[in-house]
């Protein structure tokens, strides 16, 4: 695939199913990622991958963070929060770890781990896997945080879901990319 040709067409995959990427594929996602622009090469991020019956032992995690929050939730949020990771047959958790730099700011180092969050899902695409980008209130919750050993200095940015697409792309609406361009003063 062109990179341009992939870049204007990319596309999210909600709905994913088996096989998830094989080893040279996580490689080229992880190849991918640290290309990302990264002022002062602090490389402010890390990943973390979620496969297999993994998934169950997160989405046990999930359940215990919801009964934390909501101990009255009842049993079908409970097991809507066990099956989230079972959305895809892998997660790319993309952690913010921003370095104390006198002349890189933390919100810097946070937008490059977005950048390479953006380009593990390009790779994706060209590598014709399905992917799409979710956070939600997990990525946020103390007890998730610190079941996948993120310090309190470290963001979720990402929770990457990966696999085969399973049906056909969404119609994307068709955007009118000048309009969204000023030019200044």
């Amino acid at each position: 695939m062109e990179l341009l040709q992939g870049l204007e067409t990319r596309y999210s995959s909600p709905k994913l199913t088996e096989p998830g990427p094989d080893a040279t594929q996580m490689q080229h996602l992880l190849k991918a990622a640290i290309r990302a622009p990264d002022h002062g090469l602090l490389r402010p991020w890390r990943f973390i991958t979620v496969t297999g019956e993994d998934r169950n032992k997160l989405g046990e995690v999930f359940v215990q963070a919801r009964q934390r929050n909501q101990p009255d939730c009842n049993e079908i949020q409970l097991e809507r929060c066990r099956q989230i990771p079972m959305r895809a047959p892998t997660l790319m958790i993309v952690v913010a770890n921003p370095k104390p730099h006198p002349k890189v700011p933390e919100a810097e180092q946070i937008q490059s781990t977005a950048a390479a969050a953006y380009g593990i899902l390009m790779a994706a695409y060209a590598q014709q896997l399905g992917a799409i980008w979710r956070t939600g209130w997990v990525v946020h919750d103390s007890h998730v945080r610190s079941s996948l050993g993120i310090s309190l200095s470290e963001q979720i940015i990402a929770i990457i879901y990966l696999g085969t697409p399973l049906g056909q792309a969404i119609a994307r609406p068709h955007l009118d990319a000048a309009s969204l361009m000023t030019n200044w003063p």
